[in-house]
């Protein structure tokens, strides 16, 4: 049985609940209702973490509470304590490069500008690592970016978003498999 980690990027804090930048908090939210498991607050991981077993395969469920830029921080901590490859590691975050609604995984590859993304690559010592990106849109301009994504959507737009998360939720068991390219292809047709 292999061990994974799940990380969802976002900001701790009741003002930061709902938005955008949150999205990677909001899919782990669903994951752990459907599983009937709860987070609890761990010091030594600098997160909020449940550990649940999903299709025989032990899941470590993460949400980083060192705000987005230091998410990296806790990620390291959590792979270094359980001796958890980079390979084994999915990271859910915010896009700004997709539309709400649509959703892309990759692995490897660089930071593409997001701060979580560059300081876990930059903490864990590497970037061969899962992402999946879920599209949030972009606000035009590069100005706009950050009062964007610390921003809640609208009603549709976060409907999308929750449409996307389903998605995701129901190809997990093929990512965690080692398939993932099946995964890749029946979510990157959606």
């Amino acid at each position: 049985m292999a061990s994974w980690i799940i990380a969802g990027l976002g900001n701790p804090g009741s003002q930061y609940e709902g938005t955008r930048h949150n999205v990677g908090f909001w899919l782990l939210d669903q994951l752990a209702r459907e599983l009937g498991a709860n987070f609890t607050v761990q010091n030594r991981y600098h997160g909020q973490l449940v550990q649940c077993s999903l299709d025989e395969h032990k899941v470590y469920l993460l949400k980083p509470l060192t705000f987005m830029n230091r998410s990296g921080q806790s990620v390291a901590a959590l792979a270094n304590f359980y001796k958890i490859p980079l390979q084994n590691i999915l990271v859910v975050h915010d896009e700004l490069d997709l539309e709400p609604g649509v959703v892309r995984l990759k692995r490897d590859g660089g930071h593409g500008g997001h701060n979580g993304l560059r300081d876990i690559i930059a903490q864990t010592g590497g970037k061969n690592f899962l992402r999946c990106r879920l599209g949030i849109g972009h606000p035009g301009h590069s100005k706009l970016v950050s009062d964007y994504v610390l921003s809640k959507p609208s009603p549709t737009d976060r409907q999308q978003v929750e449409t996307a998360i389903d998605n995701v939720l129901q190809i997990l068991p093929d990512v965690l498999s080692d398939k993932l390219d099946k995964a890749m292809n029946w979510l990157h047709s959606q």
